[in-house]
C-alpha cells in the first residue's frame, strides 16, 4: 500500500479512524474523499490535536473536524509551483489534485527542502540522578542507558536532527563526563553540541539563567529520558501560529477509581455513589517550547523548575499554551518502563 491510500479516508470515518490513517501514512495529515473520490476535506494533526483539547468524542465523523477548503495543487502545477503555494500558505502537505477534484499524490514541502536547517536551539535536561533506576545508573547516566543498541540521549538528537534542528546544549551534572566522552561537539553526529555544567540541583527550568544570551528566538527544552516520534517542526509551528509565549507538551492521563465514590452533604447525607469512576487529565509530557522573553521570570542561579515557569508567566498575562501530543511517547523513568521502551524501540523508530 502507497503512502497515499493509507491516508485517505471517507466522510463517515470517525476521528479515531482519521488518526490512525495519519499515524499510518506518517505525515500528519488524512484525505477525505467522497463516493467519487473527490478530495472534500482534510483532517490534520493539528485538528485532531484541537478536538482532543475541546473534549469532542474520538467516535465523532471526522468530517465534523475537517478543513472543507484545503489548499491544494494541480497535477499540472511545477515543483516551483507547489512550494511557493506550501510556503505561502504555512502547510507542510499539499494534495495534488486531477481537473476533476480527485486526488493523484500529495506533496510534502519537507521534500524540497530536506536540506534545510532551523537555528532554534534544543535544551536537552540531562543531568539528572537516575534513582529510580539503580542499579542500572549507579555508574551510567539515565540519558546513557542503551534502548535499542543506542543511548536514550542519542535517539533524542536524532529525532531532532530528521526535523533539522542541530544546535543542541546539553544541561549535564551526574557523571557528565559520561556524556561528553560519547558525544563531544557533536561532530560525528552531524550535530553542534554545547555543554552547560549545572553545579547543584537547579530543577528543569534554573539552568536557563545560565545561557540567556545564546537564546535569541523561540527554543526547546525536553527531558533527556523521554522517547518520542513527535515532529519538532509541527511543535515549533504550532506555538507559532497561537502567538504562543510559551508551550507545554501534554498528555492525557486516565486512571480508575478502585472503589465505589461516595458524594456526601449537609455532612452526612449521601448524595451519590459512583462505582469505580474514570478521571481524565492533561499531564505534563517533559517537553516545551518557549520565547527568548520567558527568560525574564527566571531567578539567576537558584533552584526553579518548568512548572513554576508556567505559573509566572501565566500570572504575568502572557500566552501559555498546550500542545496534546497523540504519538508514541514513554517516560523512562522507572526499570518496568526502561523494559517497556526496548521491547517497542524496533517497531516504533524501525531500528
Amino acid at each position: 500500500m502507497n503512502r497515499l491510500e493509507k491516508i485517505r479516508i471517507n466522510a463517515n470515518h470517525s476521528i479515531t479512524e482519521a488518526l490512525e490513517a495519519i499515524d499510518e501514512g506518517g505525515i500528519h495529515v488524512a484525505l477525505v474523499l467522497n463516493d467519487d473520490n473527490q478530495l472534500i476535506g482534510t483532517v490534520s494533526d493539528g485538528d485532531v490535536r484541537r478536538a482532543i483539547l475541546n473534549g469532542i468524542p474520538l467516535s465523532e465523523p471526522a468530517s465534523n473536524i475537517m478543513s472543507k477548503k484545503p489548499i491544494i495543487a494541480n497535477q499540472n502545477d511545477s515543483e516551483e509551483t507547489i512550494k511557493y503555494i506550501a510556503l505561502k500558505n504555512t502547510i507542510y502537505q499539499v494534495p495534488i489534485v486531477d481537473n476533476d477534484n480527485r486526488v493523484v499524490d500529495i506533496k510534502l514541502i519537507e521534500d524540497f527542502m530536506l536540506d534545510e536547517v532551523k537555528s532554534n536551539k534544543v535544551l536537552l535536561m540531562v543531568g539528572g540522578l537516575g534513582t529510580r533506576l539503580r542499579p542500572l545508573t549507579d555508574k551510567t547516566p539515565k540519558p546513557m542507558l542503551k534502548v535499542g543498541n543506542k543511548p536514550i540521549l542519542e535517539t533524542i538528537l536524532k529525532q531532532f536532527k530528521i526535523h533539522g534542528f542541530k544546535d543542541i546544549i546539553l544541561c549535564v551534572n551526574y557523571k557528565s563526563e559520561v556524556i561528553e566522552e560519547y558525544f563531544g561537539n557533536g561532530k560525528d553526529f552531524g550535530l553542534n553540541i554545547e555543554y552547560i555544567k549545572e553545579e547543584k540541583r537547579m530543577g528543569t527550568a534554573g539552568s536557563l539563567s545560565l545561557i540567556k544570551e545564546k537564546l535569541t528566538e523561540p527554543f526547546f527544552i525536553m527531558n533527556g529520558d523521554l522517547l518520542t516520534n513527535i515532529n519538532f517542526n509541527h511543535l515549533l509551528k504550532y506555538h507559532q501560529d497561537l502567538s504562543s509565549d510559551a508551550t507545554m507538551c501534554v498528555r492525557e492521563y486516565n486512571f480508575q477509581v478502585p472503589f465505589g465514590v461516595v458524594e456526601i452533604h449537609n455532612d452526612h447525607n449521601i448524595k451519590s455513589v459512583t462505582e469505580k469512576p474514570n478521571h481524565s487529565f492533561f499531564v505534563s509530557a517533559g517537553i516545551y517550547m518557549c520565547n527568548p522573553s520567558v527568560l525574564d521570570y527566571i531567578p539567576e542561579d537558584k533552584f526553579y523548575d518548568m512548572p513554576t515557569l508556567f505559573q509566572d508567566v501565566i500570572a504575568k498575562g502572557l500566552n501559555a499554551v498546550s500542545f496534546p501530543i497523540h504519538e508514541y511517547w514513554l517516560d523512562i523513568g522507572r526499570v518496568e518502563e526502561f523494559e517497556k521502551a526496548n521491547n517497542e524501540f524496533k517497531e516504533v523508530f524501525g531500528e
